[in-house]
């Protein structure tokens, strides 16, 4: 498999690292856009001066190339250029919205288009709250083209007890909407129920 992956600069730099390492992980190729300030979400949160393919794969980085976000030239803004999917993690309100409105002065914009008008599978991981209205317009838009806008809201029916546990729920839905199988502890089975959790002694009590 072949999957195009973007980081942008909202917040959630640990969503893209593990679901990056679950597609390595799974064998697929990566085909990688970072933008600047994405760049600059892999330093704020992960303390990475330059994009390390080592520490967002994991594993084998060899499977990851990396594309300059400037290079609106590259193989992955052409329609030829066959691949099962794109996703966008985590996606700023500023890409989703031009996105939406067809703008392509970059190689994330760009592959997204492309990605669109061939009909193959765009999946954005947006990461932002509240949501503005031209956020929703854009949720509209990108919907009605057949984009899945996949909020980076990890579910807590699970009763995770660790920050990884959440990072891995958003990872895990997002390689099961661009068909990549994983090992990530994310199914519902309500026949096996899990203990619940007292928060407070996790994150510890809320003071005023």
């Amino acid at each position: 498999m072949d999957i195009v992956t973007a980081i942008t600069g909202a917040s959630g730099a640990l969503y893209a690292q593990r679901f990056i390492q679950g597609l390595v992980a799974a064998g697929v190729n990566v085909h990688l856009v970072i933008s600047p300030l994405g760049r600059r979400l892999l330093h704020d949160e992960m303390g990475l001066e330059t994009p390390d393919l080592e520490v967002l794969a994991g594993t084998n980085k060899h499977t990851i190339t990396l594309y300059s976000y400037n290079d609106v030239g590259a193989k992955i803004a052409s329609g030829s250029f066959m691949h099962d999917g794109m996703v966008i993690v985590p996606c700023s309100s500023n890409s989703l919205c031009q996105i939406a409105h067809g703008l392509g002065d970059n190689l994330i914009n760009r592959a997204a288009a492309v990605t669109i008008k061939e009909r193959r599978r765009l999946v954005i991981a947006h990461r932002e709250m509240p949501l503005s209205p031209m956020d929703v317009t854009a949720y509209k838009l990108l919907t009605d083209a057949g984009t899945i806008i996949a909020p980076c809201n990890p579910g807590l029916y699970l009763n995770p007890t660790t920050l990884g546990e959440m990072v891995d729920f958003v990872a895990g839905k997002l390689l099961d909407l661009v068909g990549v199988r994983h090992a990530l502890d994310t199914r519902y089975d309500p026949k096996q129920p899990r203990p619940p959790v007292r928060y407070d002694d996790i994150v510890g009590t809320i003071k005023s």
